[in-house]
């Protein structure tokens, strides 16, 4: 038995009490609706502005922030369905995984592209508008997309040419390591991992030590480019942790076999929920343009709420 099955066989075996699970869920829920709702809100200020949806950084932005979206709904259903219907249909739960998949594995590959704008932005700066254009910001998205569908979809091909029929018709705890669990699947995996992960340090490394040699001339924009990348980095740590979270579980299940459903929790919260606020609150609040016109859009809600109270008023 491996540690994967192993760690799957102790969360069968241990469940929460109904008010742990209920207290669990909705605090999971409202960290979901009020991260969602943050970026909801940067979404909507990028699309009604021209000045974000014809700027190639906003726009490498927003994806980011979409890709933390889809991660966070996707990884939030996933979680209320394990307490509530705890197994689900091996084929429901492949279609799940492959877009947490996808989204999980775009923003290493979204923050390198963003730091290579900043470093193109400060040490080009008279190319910068021939070299990052709408045009090639959207082709440079579906390349990111393109890459992971080659580096997932194999992965697909190889589970329904291994696994019998009825695999696919069996219920299971929805994991990538219970859906994927061709032994290939598993090395491909880690590898692929290491070679994203070297690949996009290597950019950052590059890109911050470039900016920083420009910073030099103490000008502000190259110093606020180097502070971006070092965000980047930060956010990659985080990416990071998300690959590496399953040996921690393992190891602390391993240490702590009764308190796996704690374990599992805190990892899951900490590692899955929260760095989804980082993009809104680093990127969003702290670009002075984003956050200028954020003010405008609170300011008109707070307005349009406050008028309506008073017809209300009015009315009774």
């Amino acid at each position: 038995m491996n540690g994967s099955t192993a760690n799957v066989t102790v969360v069968i075996q241990y469940r929460d009490s109904f008010v742990k699970a209920v207290t669990k869920n909705m605090i999971v829920v409202a960290l979901g609706i009020s991260i969602n709702y943050i970026n909801a809100s940067l979404i909507h200020t990028f699309c009604k502005h021209q000045i974000f949806y014809t700027n190639p950084r906003y726009i490498l932005f927003i994806h980011l922030v979409i890709n933390d979206m889809v991660q966070l709904t996707l990884s939030i259903i996933l979680f209320l369905i394990s307490y509530i219907f705890y197994t689900i249909n091996v084929s429901v739960c492949c279609v799940f995984l492959v877009f947490v998949i996808f989204t999980n594995e775009n923003n290493p590959l979204n923050l390198a592209c963003m730091a290579v704008e900043c470093y193109i932005a400060i040490c080009f700066p008279l190319r910068h508008t021939q070299i990052c254009t709408v045009k090639r910001t959207f082709i440079l998205i579906g390349l990111i997309w393109t890459t992971n569908m080659f580096s997932l979809l194999p992965d697909l091909f190889i589970t329904l040419a291994k696994e019998p029929l009825g695999f696919f018709h069996s219920r299971v705890f929805c994991l990538r390591e219970t859906v994927f669990r061709n032994s290939y699947v598993s090395e491909k995996k880690d590898v692929s991992y290491i070679v994203l992960m070297v690949g996009v340090w290597l950019v950052l490394f590059y890109t911050y030590l470039r900016i920083l040699l420009a910073a030099q001339a103490a000008t502000a924009d190259a110093k606020k480019a180097r502070n971006t990348v070092l965000l980047h980095g930060f956010q990659l740590f985080l990416c990071m942790l998300t690959y590496v979270c399953h040996f921690i579980i393992n190891g602390l299940t391993y240490l702590l076999p009764t308190r796996v459903l704690a374990i599992r929790y805190v990892i899951y919260v900490l590692i899955q929920i929260l760095p989804r606020l980082i993009s809104p609150v680093v990127y969003g609040l702290r670009d002075k343009t984003f956050r200028k016109y954020m003010k405008k859009h609170w300011i008109c809600r707070m307005n349009t709420g406050g008028l309506a109270r008073k017809t209300l008023k009015r009315k009774l």
